[in-house]
C-alpha cells in the first residue's frame, strides 16, 4: 500500500490548544471525527504514543478502517457488553503506561449539526473508566451552512479542546456541558457572523432573486426576491430623507408590505422596530417613547382598521401604497442596477457596510406576559447567528417554502419568516392573521407549504373545519411561544398524520435556542454497526442549536450544579441578546460578567442532550417551602376535566398570596359548571386520586369568560394575576 500523504493543517483553527496535556495517559473523547480529521490529530501529538480505541463491529468509514489494519497501528478492541471490567482494565491499563487513546465513533445517522455523533448510552459507557478525558469538539464546514459568502472553505476545520476532566468530573453531564461549551466557541468563529445584517439580505436577494419569491396570501400578490430588493431600496431613500432618528417603526402584518419595510429600514442604515399593534395603550406608547420614534412605516387601511393605536400626526406616517407608486422609475432603475452590479459594489453604492458586528440591528419589545415590556436589543451578530443556527439545524431545500403568519413583532416570526427565507433561499407564502385557519390551511395546499411555524394555541384551530388533505405538503411543522400540551399534539398528528416538533426559544436569544426534527433515516442496519441518534424526544423542546452553550443552577442560588438536574436554565452564545434598552439594572438581573444569560425557566437536559421545560419561574408557586409548577398542575386539570380535545385555552393557574403557606393556587376558568365551592371539591378529590400532591391541587376556582392570551399566542399571565388577586381580596 503506497505511503499516504499527511493531511494538512493549514485550514485548520485549534482552540484550547493549552488544555492537550504534556504527559500521561489520557482519552480523547470527540464529538465526532473523520479519517482527515484523525490524520490533524496525529500531527497534533508528535512524539506521543497513540491506541485506537473502537468498538468491536463499529462501522467506520473505508480510509479509517484501513489505517486501523495497518501493522504500525495500535487498536484497542471493546465489545460494547454491559460487563464493564475488561474494558475498565483494558482502557485503564492503556492509560497507565502513558498512552493518548484515541476513540474513534462509528459512522452516525443524525441530523444536521449534531452536538455529538456518539449516542449518551455508549458515552456514558465510555466515561466508566475513570481514566482522564479530554473533550474534543469537532466543527467542519459541513456543519454549520449558509447559502450566502462569506462561508467555509471545503476543507475548513476547527478542533477545540476542552479542559481536562480528571476524578469526579468524568461523568456524563460534565463531558456534555464542556462540549456544548466547545461548541459555542467553535460556532462563533464563523466567518459570517460579523455580516451587517442588511449586506446579508442584499446577497441573498440577489442571488434568490430570479428563483425565489414572496406570496402575500392576502391576495395573491406575488413578487420576487429580486424585485423586493429593488422595492426596498427605493423605500430606504424616502426613509433616509424622513428622519435622522436611529430607528423606525413598523406597524405592519406579516405581508409584502411589512417585509419590504423591514428591509427598506435596514438598507436605510436603521433599526427597524416592529410594534405590537395589539398591545394595550401604555405599552405601545411606552415602546414608542423608549425607541425614540418619529416615523411610522405602516398601511392607509391599517391606520383604518387598528384604531386602537396611538397612532402619531399624518406627517409621521410613510404609507406604502401612497409613497410606492410615486416610485416606479427609481425601482426600475434599482432593478436593473441590481442584476448587474455585484452585491459588494451595489452595497457601497448604498453605503451599506459589510460589517455589522454587536451593533444594533433590530429592537424588539417583549410581549409583556409577566411584566413591563422590556425593549430587546438584538444585534446583527445575534441575527446571523440564529439565521445559521436554525438553518443548519434544518437543512430546508431550495425547492421548500415557509408559511409566514406569526406577528412580525414577535421575534420567532421575526427571524424564520422574515430573514431566513431570504438569506437561505426558499420561498416566503405570508397571512396577516395566524387565526384564520381555513384560509391558511387553503394557502398551504395551493402552494405547497412545506415548513409550517406556530403555537400551540393557534394549532388548536386547525383541529376544527380544516381537510386533512389541505396540509399533505407539510413535511415540518414546528411550535414554539408556550409548552406544547401532549393532548394537541397527538389530536393533530391523529388528524393530520403530522408530527408536531416543539422548539423554544426567547425573544433574548434571537429568538430560537433548541428544536426537535425528524429523526434521520437509517444508514443500514444495525447488526452492520451503523450508530443511530434520534433528533426528537416527546415531552423536550429538542437539543441545542449549534453554539449553544448551556448551564443549570439552583434555581434561587444559582449555585452551579450537573445539567443533567433540575434547575434555573442559563444559555451562552452568539445569539444572546446584548442587553435591555437603557436599561442596565434589568440586564445585569439577567447577565452575569462572562455573558451568560439567565432564561427565568426551570429545565434540565437528558443523556442525549435534549432539553426539558418543567416551567416558568414566574409559573412556580413557592407553597409551603415546595415548588409547585402551574403548568403541570394545568396538564392534571386538563385530564382530570375532560378538555383534550377542546380547540382553545379553557383553564389557567395562577399563585396568589397566602398568609399561611406562602402561596396559593387558584384555577381560572372558562368552562361552564354548577357552584364553584362545590366543583372545586371534586375536582381535589379526582386530582388526589390521580396522585396528585395535595400542596399541588388550586386552592379556589374562579369563572372567566376567556382565558387572557396575548396575541403571539401565550397566556397573558400578568392579566391572569390581576383577575385572581382582585377576586381574592
Amino acid at each position: 500500500m503506497p505511503k499516504e500523504k499527511p493531511v494538512s493543517l493549514k485550514n485548520l483553527k485549534l482552540l484550547g490548544q493549552e488544555h492537550l496535556p504534556a504527559g500521561g495517559g489520557f482519552l480523547i473523547l470527540p464529538s465526532q471525527l473523520c479519517y482527515h480529521d484523525l490524520m490533524r490529530l496525529e500531527q497534533m501529538l508528535p512524539g506521543r504514543e497513540f491506541v485506537y480505541f473502537v468498538e468491536q463491529g463499529a462501522a467506520l468509514a473505508p480510509q479509517m478502517s484501513a489505517h486501523l489494519e495497518k501493522d504500525a497501528v495500535n487498536a484497542l478492541s471493546i465489545a460494547p457488553s454491559t460487563d464493564t471490567t475488561m474494558y475498565l482494565q483494558a482502557v485503564a491499563a492503556e492509560a497507565q503506561q502513558g498512552r493518548v487513546l484515541i476513540y474513534l465513533p462509528a459512522l452516525a445517522s443524525v441530523v444536521n449539526a449534531p452536538m455529538s455523533t456518539v449516542p449518551g448510552t455508549k458515552l456514558e459507557f465510555l466515561l466508566k473508566a475513570g481514566v482522564p478525558v479530554l473533550p474534543l469538539y469537532v466543527q467542519t464546514s459541513l456543519d454549520i451552512a449558509l447559502d450566502i459568502e462569506p462561508r467555509y472553505d471545503e476543507s475548513d476545520a476547527i478542533f477545540a479542546f476542552g479542559k481536562l476532566l480528571t476524578g469526579g468530573e468524568v461523568n456524563l453531564a460534565a463531558y456534555q456541558e464542556s462540549l456544548l461549551a466547545l461548541a459555542e466557541q467553535c460556532f462563533s468563529a464563523h466567518p459570517a457572523l460579523n455580516m451587517n445584517l442588511a449586506y446579508a439580505l442584499l446577497c441573498g436577494l440577489k442571488k434568490h432573486g430570479s428563483g425565489h419569491k414572496i406570496i402575500d396570501g392576502k391576495d395573491d400578490k406575488t413578487l420576487g426576491y429580486d424585485k423586493v430588493l429593488a422595492v426596498a431600496i427605493a423605500l430606504s431613500k424616502v426613509i433616509q430623507s424622513e428622519t435622522k432618528k436611529k430607528r423606525v417603526g413598523v406597524v405592519l402584518p406579516p405581508g409584502i408590505g411589512g417585509l419590504i419595510a423591514n428591509i427598506a429600514v435596514l438598507l436605510a442604515g436603521k433599526v427597524p422596530v416592529n410594534l405590537n399593534f395589539t398591545a394595550g395603550r401604555s405599552s405601545i406608547e411606552h415602546a414608542i417613547k423608549a425607541g425614540d420614534l418619529d416615523r411610522f412605516i405602516t398601511a392607509d387601511i391599517f391606520v383604518r382598521k387598528v384604531q386602537s393605536f396611538p397612532w402619531p400626526p399624518s406627517k409621521q406616517l410613510i404609507l406604502v401604497e401612497r409613497v410606492l407608486p410615486k416610485l416606479k422609475l427609481q425601482i426600475g432603475l434599482w432593478l436593473a442596477l441590481s442584476k448587474l452590479l455585484p452585491a459588494s459594489i451595489l452595497a457601497s453604492v448604498l453605503g451599506v457596510p459589510t460589517k455589522g458586528g454587536d451593533s444594533e440591528a433590530l429592537l424588539l419589545f417583549t410581549s409583556g406576559s409577566s411584566g413591563t415590556p422590556k425593549g430587546v436589543v438584538l444585534s446583527h451578530r445575534n441575527m446571523m447567528s440564529n439565521v445559521i443556527q436554525f438553518g443548519s439545524r434544518l437543512g430546508m431545500k431550495s425547492c421548500d417554502s415557509i408559511l409566514g403568519s406569526l406577528p412580525l413583532f414577535h421575534s420567532f416570526g421575526c427571524t424564520v419568516t422574515l430573514w431566513y427565507p431570504i438569506m437561505c433561499g426558499v420561498d416566503l407564502v405570508t397571512y396577516p392573521s395566524p387565526l384564520e385557519v381555513k384560509k391558511l390551511a387553503e394557502l398551504i395546499e395551493k402552494h405547497r407549504v412545506s415548513l409550517m411555524i406556530s403555537t400551540p394555541t393557534f394549532l388548536r384551530g386547525y383541529l376544527r373545519g380544516v381537510n386533512k388533505e389541505s396540509l399533505t405538503s407539510i413535511k415540518l411543522c414546528v411550535t414554539g411561544a408556550e409548552k406544547l400540551p401532549a393532548t394537541v399534539a397527538d389530536a393533530f398528528e391523529a388528524k393530520f398524520g403530522k408530527r408536531v416538533y416543539e422548539g423554544y426559544g426567547l425573544t433574548e436569544t434571537s429568538p430560537v435556542s433548541n428544536v426537535n426534527l425528524p429523526n434521520p433515516l437509517p444508514l443500514g442496519d444495525e447488526s452492520a454497526g451503523y450508530v443511530w441518534l434520534p433528533s426528537h424526544r416527546q415531552g423536550s423542546v429538542g437539543q441545542m442549536v449549534p453554539g449553544l452553550a448551556v448551564r443549570i443552577t439552583h434555581a434561587e442560588t444559582f449555585q452551579r450544579q450537573s445539567i443533567h438536574s433540575s434547575g434555573m436554565i442559563w444559555f451562552k452564545g452568539a445569539n444572546i441578546f446584548t442587553g435591555y434598552l437603557n436599561d442596565a439594572k434589568r440586564t445585569a438581573e439577567v447577565m452575569d460578567e462572562n455573558g451568560w444569560f439567565r432564561t427565568g425557566d426551570i429545565g434540565r437536559v437528558d443523556m442525549d442532550g435534549f432539553l426539558y421545560i418543567e416551567g416558568r419561574l414566574s409559573r412556580f408557586s413557592k407553597i409551603a417551602g415546595e415548588m409547585v409548577p402551574h403548568e403541570t398542575v394545568e396538564e392534571a386539570l386538563i385530564k382530570a376535566m375532560g378538555l383534550e380535545n377542546e380547540a382553545s385555552r379553557k383553564i389557567a393557574i395562577v399563585g396568589v398570596p397566602d398568609p399561611d403557606k406562602g402561596e396559593a393556587l387558584i384555577l381560572l376558568t372558562a368552562v361552564a359548571g354548577g357552584p364553584e365551592h362545590q366543583e372545586i371539591l371534586d375536582l381535589r378529590y379526582r386530582l388526589l386520586e390521580k396522585g396528585l400532591p395535595p400542596l399541588w391541587i388550586p386552592k379556589k376556582m374562579i369563572r372567566v369568560a376567556d382565558i387572557p392570551i396575548l396575541s403571539s399566542g401565550k397566556l397573558d399571565v400578568q392579566s391572569c394575576e390581576k383577575i385572581a388577586r382582585s377576586a381574592v381580596a
